[in-house]
């Protein structure tokens, strides 16, 4: 699947569902950006601003003008979920936007988190756009629980907050599907693999893994990633548990025998395999901000 591409969801019992390969940190297969087409249109997370008319494109692909869009639903706030939030609000005069209670306030002033993903996602930066405000009286403010009506489908926010707090993740139980956010890791359909996202500042390992049991628990049939795209739910989430907590663990051991903090990013940096999937660039950006978080959780528990 190359950026821009857009393709009808039919993994399980999915039905009125599309999603577009934003494109994402120019590479294909990393960023997801789905569209419900029911009597109240919506589309889940928003990429990163950039190339933002991509999601306009998909909505062409359904048959929906913009003008019919209702639901803007963003799972959270860091600006590859919702950093396009204001540009599609601008052309979708008539979407309300949905996010957690915990985060409204940055979808109507992203000041301040434009200036901590610089700082989260280093040279990264580069392939973001300076995010634009979304009007107070176009946010709906969700907490755990809360259902969002599209007609034959309705997107239940269940609260998910071990890779942030203003996280959640929305069920459709018409499609028997979850989008998971960052909730399930990432997904590389290439390889058929799912990889750990642990992001400074708020990653938390323990509510992370109660984020992947709760979705167990769901037992949805279809996992809608928003990096990268649709899966079979089949065993993925108890995978991902194994992945998290091995990945939290090789970074702590490799803090207690390097010198310091750089030398540990630097080591998993030199020694990741994603490049082959992802291009060099990306995959050490990627890798870096994972260890930057790992490293973030482990000063705070050690803290407490």
């Amino acid at each position: 699947m190359d950026a821009g591409d857009v393709r009808r969801v039919t993994t399980g019992d999915c039905t009125d569902l599309y999603y577009v390969d934003t494109g994402m940190y120019g590479t294909a297969e990393y960023g997801s950006v789905y569209v419900v087409d029911d009597e109240r249109p919506a589309i889940v997370d928003t990429g990163i601003g950039t190339n933002y008319e991509r999601i306009l494109d998909a909505l062409a692909e359904a048959g929906i003008d913009p003008e019919e869009l209702a639901v803007i639903a963003v799972t959270h706030v860091h600006l590859d979920h919702a950093g396009g939030a204001g540009f599609l609000a601008d052309a979708c005069p008539n979407a309300e936007v949905y996010v957690h209670e915990r985060g409204a306030r940055h979808l109507a002033d992203p000041s301040r988190l434009w200036e901590g993903t610089k700082q989260a996602v280093g040279d990264q930066i580069e392939f973001y756009t300076e995010p634009e405000p979304v009007p107070e009286d176009r946010i709906t403010e969700l907490t755990d629980g809360d259902a969002i009506d599209l007609g034959e489908h309705e997107l239940i926010a269940q609260h998910a907050p071990g890779h942030a707090p203003h996280q959640v993740v929305f069920e459709d139980p018409a499609n028997d599907a979850v989008f998971t956010a960052d909730a399930a890791g990432i997904w590389v359909p290439s390889i058929d693999e799912i990889k750990e996202t642990t992001p400074p500042p708020q990653f938390d390992l323990e509510a992370a893994l109660a984020d992947a049991e709760m979705l167990v628990a769901m037992e949805p049939e279809t996992l809608l990633f928003a990096h990268f795209g649709p899966t079979e739910a089949d065993g993925v989430l108890a995978e991902y548990t194994d992945v998290l907590t091995d990945w939290v663990g090789a970074v702590e051991r490799k803090r207690a025998e390097l010198p310091n903090d750089e030398a540990v990013i630097d080591h998993f940096v030199e020694r990741t395999s994603m490049d082959r999937v992802w291009g060099e660039r990306k995959a050490s950006g990627e890798t870096a901000m994972n260890v930057r978080g790992v490293l973030a959780y482990l000063d705070r528990r050690d803290d407490e």
